[in-house]
């Protein structure tokens, strides 16, 4: 499977944005999706993840209730939700793939999505 993000921009604190990540190739319903933010100087950093079915999700704590994890298998598609926005939710975020892992487990994904922007203003 080959990922694509886009939807990223720029958008002011407190306010909503959505992102989505579309897929390519064979089995993309197989697998467990994930979405990881990075901002310069600093690691990667694991937001939350989405069960094959999209029946399950998990988020870590700094995105919980804000932020959206959803999937349409049929579409191939991946979406991330954003709402009340924060100055530092402000990163490149990136989609990517595993195969058969925990939702809490941040490693292991094998196929990784080019990244897009977001930006949140003051």
């Amino acid at each position: 499977v080959q990922l694509q993000a886009s939807g990223g921009g720029l958008v002011q604190a407190g306010g909503s944005l959505s992102v989505s990540c579309a897929a390519s190739g064979r089995a993309f319903s197989s697998y467990v999706m994930g979405w990881f933010r990075q901002t310069p100087g600093k690691e990667r950093e694991f937001v939350g993840s989405i069960s094959w079915s999209g029946g399950s999700t998990y988020y870590v704590d700094s995105v919980k209730d804000r932020f959206t994890i959803s999937r349409d298998n049929a579409k191939k598609t991946v979406y991330l939700q954003m709402n009340s926005l924060k100055v530092e939710d402000t990163a490149v975020y990136y989609c990517a793939a595993a195969r058969a892992i925990p939702l809490t487990q941040t490693t292991g994904y094998s196929v990784w999505g080019q990244g897009t922007q977001v930006t949140v203003s003051s």
